[in-house]
């Protein structure tokens, strides 16, 4: 495996005598030694996303003495981020997490240059994003975005670094047709449809292992910049932290993939709808102050939480009557399409699919709640915890 940072531009780097101490622990590894130092300083990462798995990447990106990393996030961090998310601190809640992104990398490494993007990752932008770049790294959680970070990637003849997490597993791999190895859509042609998957705040996440995963998407893109080893070209490594068991899967291009395939349909990004984002056309749904109102009123009605039982634990609503959404179509006989139902759930997705299961088997009257059980903790009743 050849490097893909070239010779020339290699040759351009200097290391100053505090980059020498700084980097003394690669520089006496053979298979690195100063050459090799000098190509990940001339290197640059575009890391798509600032939190659980772009804090590791960007942390030891930054650590190793990639030259110029780039990071893409427009969110702010919430304390629901702290778990997981190690760029950014208790004091950090509030802040755009590219300000506490920068203050974190500079602190670990104020050689490197660090580029702020705080907006969307977008079809309209990617391209110019991705410019100067020489790997995009994904380090999201929604389809939309992954989708068109592979297909950025391809279309500018980039390497995409992979990660994605779920509970207790993740998975990594290195999608880069010009190299050799097959693209995302190869794999999942099309999103899943909403509803087929958890949203992404609804999944959960053990705190550790985005920094498993990170820290192997960092390892699989200095090693393309190095040009050492055998990168997950062709190959998927999954990872199952309960078990700590390793799973590779080999990988093989679609001939007929719509992007990289022999008839490419794709030739330009575009955005796709969010998935995460379960109410993709207008269903009935009421405020949380509509819904305290009801409760200051004595409005008969059945309140539906098709949250898990552990969230139901947690915190719930007075009288909530609690069906999962995953056991709702098969308990759909114990509601009354006579009453009138409100569901709720944890932020809205879940509810709104809830919702179109009802209407689609002939309840008429029922909505969902608008930002759900956390809504109501912000708006109504700061005593139930957010989570």
């Amino acid at each position: 495996m050849e490097s893909i940072i070239s010779d020339e531009r290699r040759e351009t780097q200097e290391l100053s005598p505090d980059e020498f101490r700084r980097y003394a622990r690669h520089i006496t590894i053979p298979e690195v030694g100063l050459e090799g130092q000098k190509r990940l300083k001339a290197a640059s990462i575009l890391c798509i996303g600032a939190g659980g798995l772009g804090s590791p990447i960007a942390m030891y990106l930054a650590a190793a003495g990639v030259g110029r990393i780039g990071l893409v996030d427009f969110d702010t961090v919430d304390y629901t981020n702290l778990q997981r998310q190690i760029l950014h601190g208790t004091t950090d809640v509030g802040r755009l997490k590219l300000d506490s992104a920068s203050e974190t990398l500079q602190r670990i490494n104020p050689e490197v240059v660090v580029d702020l993007y705080p907006e969307r990752f977008t079809a309209h932008n990617a391209k110019a994003l991705a410019t100067g770049y020489d790997i995009l790294i994904d380090g999201t959680d929604n389809f939309p975005t992954r989708y068109l970070t592979n297909d950025v990637a391809f279309l500018m003849g980039k390497p995409n670094v992979y990660g994605a997490i779920f509970r207790f597993e993740g998975q990594v791999s290195v999608f880069a047709p010009h190299l050799g190895s097959p693209c995302y859509r190869c794999l999942f042609p099309q999103p899943p449809l909403p509803g087929q998957v958890p949203s992404c705040a609804e999944g959960g996440v053990l705190g550790v292992l985005p920094g498993i995963v990170g820290c192997l998407q960092a390892s699989e893109a200095i090693k393309l910049l190095l040009g050492l080893g055998d990168p997950l070209l062709g190959r998927l490594v999954h990872f199952d932290a309960l078990r700590f068991r390793f799973r590779e899967i080999k990988l093989r291009r679609d001939p007929d993939c719509p992007l990289c395939g022999k008839t490419p349909t794709i030739l330009e990004p575009t955005d796709l709808p969010d998935t995460c984002e379960a109410n993709m056309s207008p269903l009935p749904e009421i405020s949380v102050h509509d819904l305290n109102s009801y409760f200051q009123q004595g409005r008969p009605f059945v309140l539906l939480d098709v949250r898990e039982p552990n969230e139901h634990e947690l915190c719930r609503l007075p009288g909530a009557r609690l069906i999962p959404l995953g056991e709702l179509p098969n308990r759909l006989q114990e509601l009354d399409p006579a009453e009138e139902i409100i569901i709720h759930c944890k932020a809205g997705g879940r509810s709104a699919r809830a919702l179109q299961l009802l209407l689609s088997h002939g309840f008429g009257n029922v909505c969902h709640v608008q930002g759900g059980i956390n809504a109501w903790s912000k708006e109504i009743d700061p005593s139930i915890p957010l989570y």
